[in-house]
């Protein structure tokens, strides 16, 4: 992971291309002692929602690779954040 500035970062693809990112947000869980980063290139799906990535990182810095997430526990945890993001961001309210 190349970082630009504080929330673009530059990856590479399968093919060896630069592919430029933004940092959504990121969270540690109490639950997997983990820390996750939420990202997209804007792009979007085949019904028009803009994509959206999530890898384990390292918050320190140290390591600047991003590792997939590849437990059950990890996704249903992703999600339910996700869910959450973008119920505060279309701006409805959680009971």
């Amino acid at each position: 992971m190349k970082e630009k500035n504080e929330n673009i970062f530059t990856l590479k693809d399968e093919k060896g291309n630069e592919v430029e990112f933004e940092r959504l947000f990121t969270f540690d869980s109490d639950v997997t002692k983990k820390s996750y980063i939420a990202y997209t290139d804007h792009s979007k799906d085949e019904n028009g929602r803009e994509l959206v990535y999530a890898s384990i990182y390292d918050p320190t810095g140290k390591d600047l690779n991003l590792y997939p997430i590849e437990t059950d526990e990890e996704w249903q945890e992703l999600s339910n954040i996700l869910n959450s993001a973008q119920a505060q961001f279309n701006g409805e309210n959680e009971e």
